[in-house]
């Protein structure tokens, strides 16, 4: 006699595919393609914070450690913070996780119960979706107008959405992955008076606050950063940062990432952190201790390239009549819009069989990205402009 097979839970089957795996696989399997799907650069680690995490090694730090995260990072943190936003915060808001996404999935677990509403301005990278999926909450996509070849904030939208009693959370990734948009002062304390008015969480997701061009910047801070909202609200109760070591200091395979909180929420964290993964490893923590206390320069010099790059790409494709390109005020992302288009997961298999290039489809970014292509851009600059002619070749013939 046959027994039957167990099936998956319900909420197993309903996790999505995610689309920009899906184009990494198929281009990783192709191969010599230029991968600029995924939301890393080229450059490795830098050596000092490599040599932190061996010395960590060498000295035996290979046991269980605090669940919080290592007293001196918890500090490097907050000290880190105080040297962007001028504000001398508590260590204590701090805690470490084993990276930005878990920083998210806590976030999420913080604030949301199944059944809830969560409100993510779209297109938004499909993983802060999928997370609240998996936190068997409802997405509320707030689309975001794209106007004069620019995404908007639709605070109309949000605030309608925010009346709904099982709204619990508005998730802002400001400066944005995909798009670039960048939220001015003005913005985020039109969102926080929002949060205060309908007893709001803000899940505030700043990854990208460094990653800042032009007049995009807050002026007057040095080292330069997007606006924040600790600009409008210092140390509110109802906001929760999420961030990574993984973009400033090219550690994206390290896997380790932080929540800022309000101290009342510490032990919650902890114990978050307790049943999942039980803590980050000590010399991963002692590399981003180094990152945090003297890698500055190593930011700088990151911005300086992107910058460059973002300017080579718009400049490449602007005159092309089947795409519509604005240069991003933030993180590292081309997001333009194919025009004519309606299947650009289609059309990114196509760029790396004919092109060799591999680009983020828009339908992976939730509603209003269906006609749009991510590229990052955080790479060599001659592998840019390479990209960037090829693909302007291909779309002159292919129109």
């Amino acid at each position: 006699m046959t027994m039957p097979t167990p099936t998956p839970s319900t909420i197993a089957l309903g996790v999505p595919d995610s689309g920009i795996v899906d184009i990494m696989n198929y281009g990783r399997r192709r191969g010599n393609v230029m991968p600029l799907w995924a939301g890393e650069g080229d450059l490795t680690t830098p050596a000092f914070i490599r040599e932190a995490a061996s010395k960590s090694l060498v000295d035996g730090e290979t046991f269980y450690t605090w669940q919080r995260g290592l007293p001196e990072l918890r500090q490097a943190l907050a000290d880190y913070t105080n040297r962007l936003t001028g504000q001398a915060l508590d260590a204590e808001r701090f805690c470490v996780t084993g990276s930005g996404m878990q920083a998210i999935q806590i976030a999420l677990q913080l604030v949301l119960d199944p059944g809830d509403n969560i409100i993510i301005p779209s297109p938004a990278w499909p993983n802060i979706v999928a997370a609240s999926g998996v936190r068997q909450a409802n997405v509320i996509d707030s689309a975001m107008p794209f106007v004069d070849g620019r995404f908007v904030l639709d605070m109309q939208a949000i605030e309608d959405a925010a009346r709904d009693p099982k709204t619990r959370a508005i998730f802002i990734n400001s400066p944005s992955n995909p798009t670039g948009w960048v939220a001015d002062l003005e913005t985020l304390q039109a969102v926080h008076a929002l949060a205060e008015q309908h007893n709001l969480w803000i899940i505030a997701d700043e990854i990208y606050s460094r990653f800042v061009f032009g007049d995009a910047a807050l002026p007057g801070t040095d080292p330069k950063r997007a606006p924040s909202f600790k600009d409008v609200a210092p140390l509110s109760p109802r906001i929760i940062y999420v961030n990574t070591m993984s973009k400033n200091w090219a550690m994206t395979g390290w896997r380790v990432g932080w929540i800022e909180a309000p101290v009342e929420l510490a032990q919650r964290v902890e114990n978050f952190i307790q049943y999942s993964t039980s803590g980050v490893a000590a010399f991963m923590q002692r590399a981003a201790i180094a990152a945090l206390n003297e890698g500055d320069w190593f930011i700088g010099e990151q911005v300086a390239r992107a910058t460059a790059n973002r300017d080579l790409l718009v400049e490449t494709f602007a005159p092309l009549n089947r795409l519509q390109v604005s240069a991003p005020d933030g993180a590292f992302y081309l997001f333009f819009k194919v025009v004519g288009e309606t299947d650009t997961r289609s059309l990114a298999r196509r760029l790396v069989d004919e092109v060799g290039v591999g680009l983020a489809p828009g339908t992976a970014f939730g509603p209003g990205g269906e006609q749009f292509l991510r590229m990052c851009f955080a790479r060599d600059p001659e592998h840019i402009a390479d990209v960037a002619n090829r693909i302007a070749r291909w779309m002159s013939i292919n129109p």
